[in-house]
């Protein structure tokens, strides 16, 4: 691998595991926004919620199209983590993992920026990346949207060609891919799509498998 190359990592069931307790508390949170501020009931909020991140890749978007909610405020009230401490699930190995990659690294999620920087802290890595592009960022428009890939790619004055994309999200994958990234998948599928072009179960194994990238 060329020490040019540069790694733009997803967070959330990419570099940690959110799936056991913050993603469930992260989907509480916002079917409780939607309750508060479009008066639906339970059952209503959360398949509206559902509906937007099925259809737009985040629910905010939907919020934004069809409700005019404040990006900021619905951010801040949906991403309050008091035992984050205890939520992070941290994998023993990951920063030795990441240091063994040669090249520059980034961080691309959709998640706020005070989330973000708070599970790299928790994770002990957060040293380690040169940017943290956020949802913010990306003008509230998430991945697969292409509009925040742009976006980094000015920021940080980026070829897309030299740029590796690690995401555990296929559909996120395939705007990458499309816009001339190299993709790595994060997770297990039967058969590799043609979006990506090397595939892990864990971060922990790409020192070893970078070599696979072509």
């Amino acid at each position: 691998m060329k020490s040019s190359r540069t790694w733009v990592f997803d967070l959330d069931n990419t570099l940690h595991n959110a799936g056991a307790h913050i993603f469930p508390h992260m989907n509480r949170a916002m079917t409780q926004y939607l309750q508060n501020h479009l008066d639906l009931d339970e059952a209503g909020a959360n398949e509206l919620r559902e509906r937007y991140w099925l259809r737009y890749g985040a629910t905010l978007q939907g919020l934004m199209r069809h409700h005019g909610t404040d990006p900021d405020h619905f951010l801040w009230h949906t991403h309050q983590f008091p035992a984050l401490h205890q939520m992070v699930l941290r994998q023993h190995g990951l920063r030795a993992a990441l240091q063994r990659l040669p090249g520059r690294k980034l961080v691309y999620s959709n998640a706020p920026a005070h989330y973000i920087h708070r599970v790299l802290e928790l994770l002990g890595i957060a040293d380690l990346f040169e940017e943290v592009f956020t949802i913010e960022h990306a003008g509230y428009r998430p991945k697969p949207d292409s509009h925040g890939f742009r976006r980094l790619f000015r920021r940080m004055r980026l070829n897309p060609a030299n740029c590796i994309m690690v995401e555990d999200t296929l559909v996120n994958l395939k705007t990458a891919k499309k816009l001339g990234m190299k993709t790595v998948l994060v997770g297990a599928l039967p058969k590799r799509p043609s979006c990506v072009d090397l595939s892990v179960k864990s971060v922990l194994e790409l020192p070893r498998a970078q070599h696979r990238i072509r």
